[in-house]
């Protein structure tokens, strides 16, 4: 009998140790596994972050660099400390600059977001018709248009004789006439139209995707409770768009502070560098005057404006940001 449990210990004992060194062994191929997997990711995301570390992080710190020296991008340069900065906040001309694609965010965002909102509103009550389509593809349009034929075309169209002062000549509007895009006064919001124009769509296919994922159970209801189209909009849509409302807002205002194809062949910077802004007045600085630490300074100045402005925006338009 003794026997008998002793070889029954020594059984369990067996199996016990066989469990544990197959669990043990599961944990190392577990590990090796996800070792491997690991590997396989790094490898995957070396070449792209060896590209970002050449193309961007390094022209970055380059930037931060050159601001400052003074250099005209072929001699020696020549250390200048603060100089650059404090040049720039006494000059006018590049704090217009700044002013005026502070300015170019109501034409860029603030209407095509709105615009986009109303539209996408529209178009989403007869989704599944054939008029949803045409209206979401003309508004698109623009979209796949390159920036430098837009603003080519809005040229043509906004000039003295151009399409707009003819229309405006049939309907009785002649004094009214001018050239748009040559006037101190109009030239400014005339580009901020061609780049609403072009930004619609994005924002309309935006909201529209953000718009497609709200049940449908949630406008039954509300009309159940006597809510009307605007109280619709402003309670249930508005709220649910959230987040798409801030990717548009960002990728906006980042083309508003950003904008530099559609000024150079609308205006280039005038008249009277009422449509001058930073992108333009960078690449004249270092390309023409030869101003290489001053064009740096200005570009380090207008990126920090960037996430100054940028920034808020996520967070107020984060989902849990409520």
């Amino acid at each position: 009998m003794s026997a008998t449990r002793t070889t029954g210990t020594s059984g369990v004992r067996g199996a016990v140790g066989t469990t544990s060194h197959s669990q043990e062994d599961r944990r190392r191929a577990l590990r090796a596994r996800r070792l491997r997997r690991g590997w396989v990711a790094l490898g995957l995301v070396v070449p792209a972050a060896v590209a970002y570390a050449v193309f961007v992080l390094r022209p970055l710190a380059l930037t931060v660099q050159y601001s400052f020296y003074k250099w005209n991008g072929v001699t020696e340069s020549t250390w200048v400390g603060l100089d650059n900065y404090t040049r720039l906040l006494g000059d006018a001309r590049m704090l217009g600059s700044i002013g005026n694609a502070l300015q170019l965010i109501v034409y860029f965002s603030f209407i095509p977001v709105i615009l986009g909102l109303l539209a996408a509103a529209t178009i989403r009550k007869f989704a599944t018709s054939r008029l949803a389509l045409v209206s979401r593809t003309v508004l698109f349009l623009p979209q796949v248009i390159p920036l430098v034929a837009a603003g080519i075309m809005w040229t043509w169209l906004l000039a003295t004789d151009g399409l707009v002062n003819e229309l405006m000549r049939a309907i009785g509007l002649g004094g009214v006439t001018r050239a748009w895009l040559g006037d101190t006064n109009t030239a400014l919001p005339a580009v901020g139209v061609i780049g609403a124009w072009v930004a619609l769509g994005l924002c309309l296919i935006l909201l529209l995707a953000g718009m497609s994922k709200i049940d449908p159970a949630l406008y039954e209801a509300a009309r159940i409770d006597g809510a009307g189209a605007v109280r619709e909009f402003f309670s249930i849509t508005l709220p649910s768009v959230r987040q798409e409302v801030g990717v548009a807002v960002t990728v906006t205002v980042i083309s508003a502070l950003a904008a530099f194809d559609i000024v150079y062949i609308s205006t280039q910077g005038g008249p009277a560098n009422s449509t001058m802004v930073p992108g333009l007045e960078i690449y004249y600085l270092g390309f023409f005057s030869r101003e290489v630490g001053q064009a740096s300074a200005l570009a380090v100045v207008f990126m920090a404006l960037v996430l100054a402005v940028v920034l808020p925006i996520q967070r107020l338009t984060r989902e849990d940001a409520r």
